[in-house]
């Protein structure tokens, strides 16, 4: 659902050949669950000193323009000389309030990317600056300068602090560094030209793009454990576009790198003219929490975060979701989640009674609807919740899940299932679903439409056979197919001109889930697909299907009793 032109997608696509290729050479000395943090380190850094630098040239154009409205401007007649008027716009430009005004991180000398390009070619052991107490400061290696650079953002900015993952322990050559760095240099996030065009994209949202990118390519790379802070693009816009998050706030508490988060934002941006509202104004009605358990996973979303300009609260410190809630009294608006499928190694008798089991304890041996009830708990009274589960969920009857699923059915939470199609995950194989549960389905809200009395209906979406194949393993969904069923649901939601279709959709009742055993797998309830009708009859279909049939068995027959003259003739007796 990109409004991007073809020609700014041709840009990105040659910016993400280019960048890949560089950041992939890391990959003889690395694997990809290190070599991630070098290359989104260097992203991170990029992007918040490109942002700094564009603040710059709108600050100088300030401080010299004239005119009544403008409270930055600084006149040249209030000094002797050019040079003193030059140098006072310099001073200015280090005033720190300038930008965090603008919602710019500071980004100090030390740090800035001219800085990293300019000393990380000389000579190891030369004096590259003066510390505040005037001593010289030697260069250590590539890695140290860009800690250095890290350190010094963390420290002036405190939002950073203790978010941005260090470098030199992972011990990269010099060389390695030093080609990433010059790749990054020679490519204009600020000012982006391919074919000779300018084209209107702003910083943020390429760097955005290529963080995005990467993250998946590295969860590609990884495997089964790049599944763990990655959570496919095409899914996590399904899910965004079916809840519809305009407002409020949004809760994740399996969060990974903070996919979620990046895709509600860019919900909010996309539909601003559909909904005729201001997009960065609609950004402050949202704010988001999150919850990981990783320690480096837990930096790498809070780094997405910030490279996108999203205010975020992800609890004091990574932590385990079940034994160190992070958010104990939130109620959220919004809460989605795609957590690890199946767990096993979960459990805590410190969870024996725990007050978000409402539904029924558990079992200890798979997480999934600790999950489900974590979320509800959680959830605010009128809020819709999204989660991603393996497909066992919708029917097992295994150790008090069959009961937690029949008190979730009974107590009217669940409002939607939709079952997925194989293979679009990088990490797992094993067959997927979408729950969509709701603490209100009398009432609610989308945006000024009002949503119908949905009260014991329950919808069913079967989407296996949609998507396509992106390659030999992976498959994804196509725009049209993610519009295809958030429009079904939102039309059964708000009671326009929706239709059952058999094979992908059926809206039932609760007597409808009691009859099948509170089995939630939408292929039961949807059926197969109508035939299309060829305009002929019956009688003579079936007369000349059966001629084909009889001629396919003479030719079976002819072609067997050939193959046994010839193997005799081989002097095989058959």
């Amino acid at each position: 659902m990109s409004d991007t032109s073809q020609t700014e997608q041709q840009f990105l696509k040659q910016l993400d050949d280019k960048l890949w290729a560089s950041a992939n050479k890391l990959r003889s000395n690395l694997d990809a669950a290190n070599y991630k943090h070098i290359v989104l380190g260097l992203i991170f850094l990029k992007y918040v000193s490109d942002a700094f630098e564009q603040r710059q040239e709108q600050l100088v154009e300030l401080f010299q323009t004239d005119n009544d409205d403008n409270i930055y401007y600084l006149s040249r007649d209030d000094y002797d000389s050019e040079a003193e008027y030059q140098q006072a716009i310099l001073d200015e430009l280090e005033v720190l309030d300038y930008y965090r005004e603008a919602n710019v991180f500071w980004v100090p000398k030390a740090a800035r990317w001219s800085t990293l390009k300019e000393k990380a070619v000389l000579p190891i052991g030369s004096v590259i600056w003066q510390d505040a107490a005037g001593n010289d400061v030697k260069l250590r290696s590539v890695s140290w300068l860009i800690d250095n650079a890290l350190e010094e953002i963390e420290n002036n900015n405190p939002r950073l602090k203790g978010i941005l993952n260090r470098i030199s322990q992972y011990q990269l050559d010099n060389d390695k560094l030093l080609g990433l760095i010059n790749t990054f240099s020679d490519t204009s996030f600020t000012k982006p030209v391919f074919n000779g065009e300018k084209l209107n994209l702003k910083s943020k949202d390429i760097l955005g793009h290529v963080y995005e990118y990467f993250l998946g390519e590295f969860a590609l790379a990884e495997g089964k454990q790049g599944g763990q802070y990655y959570t496919p693009k095409s899914i996590v816009t399904l899910i965004v576009e079916m809840l519809e998050p305009y407002s409020g706030r949004v809760y994740d508490p399996a969060m990974g790198s903070g996919g979620f988060f990046v895709s509600s934002d860019k919900f909010i941006e996309q539909h601003a003219g559909e909904q005729h509202y201001d997009a960065s104004e609609q950004r402050k009605r949202i704010s988001v929490y999150g919850q990981e358990s990783n320690p480096t996973t837990w930096k790498l979303a809070a780094m997405n975060m910030a490279i996108r300009g999203i205010d975020f609260n992800f609890g004091k410190k990574n932590a385990d979701t079940f034994l160190d809630d992070q958010h104990p009294d939130l109620r959220a608006d919004f809460v989605m989640a795609n957590p690890p499928f199946n767990i096993k190694d979960w459990w805590s008798e410190s969870l024996a009674e725990d007050a978000r089991w409402k539904y029924g304890t558990p079992p200890k041996g798979n997480a999934n609807f600790a999950w489900v009830q974590h979320m509800l708990h959680h959830l605010a009274p009128t809020g819709s919740m999204a989660i991603l589960l393996a497909n066992g969920s919708m029917s097992s009857n295994t150790n008090n899940e069959g009961e937690i699923r029949k008190r979730l059915i009974e107590e009217d939470l669940v409002e939607c299932m939709v079952a997925l199609p194989g293979q679009l995950f990088t990490n797992t194989q094993i067959p997927a679903c979408i729950w969509f549960l709701t603490k209100d389905k009398a009432n609610g809200m989308v945006h000024n439409e009002k949503k119908r009395d949905r009260r014991k209906e329950f919808l069913f979406i079967d989407a296996r056979n949609l998507g396509f194949m992106r390659d030999r393993v992976l498959r994804d969904f196509t725009n049209e197919d993610i519009a295809k069923v958030a429009d079904t649901f939102h039309a059964w939601q708000r009671g326009q001109s929706y239709e059952d279709a058999p094979g992908f959709c059926a809206s039932v009742t609760l007597d409808d889930v009691k009859k099948h055993d509170y089995v939630l797998t939408p292929g039961r309830y949807v059926g197969a697909p109508d035939q299309e009708d060829d305009g002929e009859p019956f009688a003579d279909k079936m007369a000349r299907l059966t001629t084909q049939l009889s001629e396919q068995f003479a030719e079976s027959a002819r072609l067997e009793a050939e193959i046994k003259r010839n193997l005799r003739g081989l002097g095989y007796d058959i």
